[in-house]
């Protein structure tokens, strides 16, 4: 037995033998609704598959397995300084552990965005403060400055010897960062840059580590420099970065600087934000991080970039990494939610029959609706956000133009939908536990305090879906003037056909094997994605001739998010079919397969869209309704083993009633943590 399972392990880690694919896997296992059970799967093979890092995980989690007071508990109200000071402490024993992460952001970058993954379930705010001083603060000195800023910056950097700050949002600005309003205007005879906020408008807010431990900071500015025709006038140039001294190192302020502490805040305390406004503050003119323009010491000023238009893409495009690191991290905060409700609803006993036992509330399809989808989605977007990475990883090695579009969409896509989407799902998860869900100590609440706020950093969720949108507009218009099309949209061009009307026999098709057959699965989706694009070209033709380009943007807002969310969520299925058809284990592959044709129908009869255009017809909903609360029934035998792969230990997840080892009395834990003597 033990050797049959090492055998099956080492062919799972070696990669698929041929196995059946989705498609075959369909025809094996929906001959009607008979099957009502999925087969339980080793846990440990399900794990292997989801995480090739397995081991690095085990590393990070025993450090503060042996380190409990690192562990913040929600439930003990630590005042926001008492926070901060936690979140230091834990970065300097990661940092002493021998880890640097500021390595693994410029050359091992899948295993720093698996790390802020890791660190989402110990504390949100730690994670955010490593994002702030590696991601963030180092990244925008390694992306954007040259050779001697990183051998100037990057060992104080690393080491959390020289804490940094990445200074772009204003006040009165945020996601449009081309109107930011800061300045640093050349000072010809010194040599220097005079950095000024020019009114209360332009003070830099929310700035993650300025209120108390930033020395220096990477400040988005308007850079100025004197008119080279002596009149005294200044030229703008954009906005650009620059590297600016907040602090002494004795902690004083640096001349010119003024910083405020921005207080507590709905979540993420242990996060030091402050607001910045800058009061001629001198610099060299060296700070200049000058990978995309430069400017010598007449002032003259010079870039590669062929466009204004050019140089600012590209110095946005280096920021990416702070999206995928998000995304990451917030698939981190979805899989324990997920892990604390569910473990929770396959424990809890609530009603039953007359003079019978109670049943467990996970036994209810009211239950299951809530949960299943959620666990469905929870895969395909573990799955993706790791295709995003890999490409990632890709982009920084060959610097290919068309990958780094291809990831700039998809990350802007991605952190969008699978930030707002975990937001919704907390607060399900949370209700889904009854009151005890409400409880500080079983963390959904803080979760969903401290998680909130990544639908608006690092890109306002609305604002990067229209990226995407707008990416897609591009790709569509691209494809009638005979541009080849980046991979993410091969499937545009089929769009003609598949925004024709579908076969009125397939329209009507019930049977369950044409339901969960991939080849509809995906045609639905595409489906779906093609006709938003069509259409939505179509309406902004026409605004655009009566009322102007802003105008019919805006009139079409609404379906601009419409596509942008069935464009990712196309995306999550093909990588979610992809890992079906990549697993060897016959076991782990139906669970798997299972959970991709709910994500897929949940979304089709869910959108009104597919009836609408006819695409589905009244008795076809009807029977995805059925197969929908079919396929959550026969997951739910599952559901556990399935939370139970993400291997997150409990003394990591740390809330009562989600733990692995509840035993025969899940309320143990929980009565302790109340105070109750065992």
């Amino acid at each position: 037995m033990a050797r049959n399972r090492a055998d099956i392990l080492q062919r799972q880690l070696q990669g698929p033998q041929a196995p059946a694919t989705a498609t075959q896997l369909t025809r094996q296992t929906t001959s009607a609704h008979a099957v009502r059970q999925l087969p339980r799967f080793d846990v440990t093979l399900m794990e292997h598959f989801l995480d090739n890092l397995l081991p690095f995980k085990a590393e990070v989690y025993e450090l503060f397995r042996q380190h409990p007071e690192l562990l913040v508990a929600e439930e003990e109200g630590l005042s926001k300084e008492e926070h901060r000071e936690l979140v230091r402490r834990s970065l300097r024993a990661i940092l002493a552990a021998g880890y640097s992460p500021m390595s693994f952001f410029a050359r091992d970058h899948a295993k720093y965005f698996y790390l802020a993954e890791l660190l989402s379930l110990v504390d949100l705010s730690l994670t955010v403060k490593l994002g702030v001083q590696y991601s963030l603060w180092g990244g925008s000195v390694i992306n954007l400055g040259t050779e001697r800023h990183r051998k100037k910056y990057f060992d104080d950097i690393d080491r959390f010897r020289l804490p940094g700050c990445f200074a772009m949002t204003e006040l009165k600005h945020g996601s449009n960062v081309a109107g930011l309003q800061t300045e640093a205007i050349l000072d010809v005879h010194t040599d220097e840059w005079i950095v000024n906020t020019p009114d209360d408008g332009a003070i830099k807010w929310w700035i993650g580590n300025a209120a108390e431990d930033g020395r220096m900071a990477t400040v988005f500015a308007r850079l100025k420099v004197p008119a080279p025709d002596g009149s005294g006038a200044l030229d703008d140039h954009g906005v650009h970065a620059f590297i600016v001294p907040l602090r002494d190192d004795a902690g004083g302020l640096w001349p010119g600087v003024e910083i405020h502490d921005c207080g507590y805040k709905v979540g993420l305390n242990g996060i030091d934000n402050g607001a910045i406004r800058f009061s001629s503050v001198r610099v060299p003119r060296d700070n200049l991080l000058d990978r995309f323009a430069t400017v010598d010491r007449s002032g003259r000023y010079s870039s590669p970039m062929t466009s204004a238009t050019k140089r600012f893409a590209a110095t946005l495009g280096e920021l990416t990494g702070g999206r995928v690191g998000l995304t990451c991290a917030s698939v981190g905060v979805l899989k324990g939610s997920l892990m604390i409700a569910i473990r929770y609803g396959a424990q809890r006993q609530q009603f039953g029959p007359p003079d019978a036992p109670e049943i467990a509330v996970l036994d209810y399809p009211s239950q299951q609706q809530k949960l299943m989808p959620m666990l469905a989605t929870c895969y395909a977007l573990n799955f993706t956000k790791s295709k995003l990475v890999e490409k990632y990883c890709e982009m920084k090695r060959t610097k290919d133009e068309a990958l780094v579009a291809d990831v700039h969409s998809l990350s802007a896509g991605l952190k969008a939908y699978t930030t707002s989407y975990t937001n919704t799902a907390i607060g399900i998860c949370r209700e889904c536990c009854g009151g005890h869900g409400y409880a500080a100590v079983n963390r959904l609440g803080a979760l969903r305090s401290d998680h909130d706020i990544f639908q608006t950093f690092e890109g306002d969720n609305t604002v990067l879906l229209q990226q995407v949108a707008a990416l897609l507009l591009k790709e569509y218009r691209d494809s009638f003037r005979g541009s080849p099309l980046a991979a993410t949209w091969s499937y545009l061009k089929i769009w003609a056909q598949d925004s024709l009307p579908a076969n009125p026999l397939v329209t009507h098709e019930t049977d369950v094997t044409h339901l969960r057959d991939p080849a509809f699965l995906l045609r639905a989706l595409r489906y779906r994605s093609a006709r938003l694009l069509h259409t939505l070209a179509t309406r902004l033709r026409k605004h655009s001739r009566r009322s102007g380009e802003f105008a019919a943007w805006n009139k079409c807002l609404l379906h601009v998010l419409a596509l942008s969310r069935a464009h990712i969520e196309s995306v999550m299925l093909v990588e979610m079919l992809a890992a079906v058809d990549a697993c060897v284990d016959p076991d782990c592959r139906r669970s798997l397969k299972a959970l991709a044709d709910l994500f897929a129908l949940d979304r089709i009869y869910n959108d009104i869209i597919f009836r609408n255009d006819d695409y589905i017809a009244p008795e076809k909903a009807k029977a995805i309704y059925r197969l929908i609360g079919s396929l959550c029934g026969e997951l739910r035998g599952v559901a556990v083993p399935l939370v139970d792969a993400f291997a997150i230990p409990d003394h990591i997840l740390r809330a009562p009633i989600g733990l692995s080892t509840a035993g025969v009395d899940p309320y143990s834990e929980y009565l302790a943590a109340a105070g109750f003597d065992a």
